[in-house]
């Protein structure tokens, strides 16, 4: 199969400024601790896919050490996200990745849904497909795979809200672009995603505050 490119979106999980929108529920301590584990779940699931290079493309600061005490270190690469919106900051991975040669699948850390064996669907759809999408129950997408770049797939988009995956599904299809869809999956950004976290996911969930 041709190497597929994984470029994981990812914020060091510093409590207070990691999963806002889980405070009430968790705590600022506990939130952080639930970003930490969904983010090592990603790298994990990534790097088991084995579709090709991972890459962690970091925010706010790369030279934080909190990034040297990661699982598997040396197994992946390390970046910089660019300054500016969620869409500029995708649209220069993407970019990137793309002109090294590889197509690529772009994630973030907030979907466990997103297992190695999806992943591996996912790149296997960029075989036959110009893009591919997995959209979740909010209205957004966990991932988009690209085997060429245009711009409108990420400026001018609304993030974090529930028009998300319908605006990138016109703008792809204005681009005469084939595009392979998984089921709709589900995030975890709200208090009441935990509950689904638990019977799903228990060895990443943990106690409310």
């Amino acid at each position: 199969m041709t190497p597929v490119r994984i470029l994981i979106m990812a914020k060091e999980p510093a409590p207070g400024k990691a999963k806002t929108r889980l405070i009430p529920a968790l705590g600022e301590e506990g939130a952080a601790a639930l970003a930490n584990r969904l983010l090592n779940h990603a790298l994990q699931q990534a790097l088991s896919a084995n579709i090709g290079p991972v890459e962690l493309c970091i925010t706010p600061n790369p030279n934080n050490p909190f990034w040297q005490t990661l699982d598997h270190a040396g197994e992946y690469e390390f970046s910089a996200q660019v300054e500016g919106d969620l869409g500029k900051r995708m649209a220069t991975a993407a970019r990137r990745g793309l002109s090294r040669g590889t197509p690529v699948l772009i994630i973030g850390t907030d979907c466990p849904d997103l297992s190695a064996q999806r992943l591996r669907t996912m790149a296997e759809s960029l075989h036959t497909h110009d893009c591919c999408l997995c959209p979740v129950m909010d209205g957004g997408y966990a991932l988009i795979g690209l085997r060429r770049f245009d711009a409108s797939l990420f400026s001018s988009i609304p993030w974090s809200t529930e028009q998300v995956v319908d605006i990138t599904r016109a703008r792809i299809e204005s681009l005469n672009w084939s595009c392979y869809e998984s089921e709709c999956l589900s995030d975890v950004d709200e208090p009441q995603d935990l509950d689904r976290l638990a019977e799903y996911y228990p060895q990443l969930a943990t106690d409310r505050a």
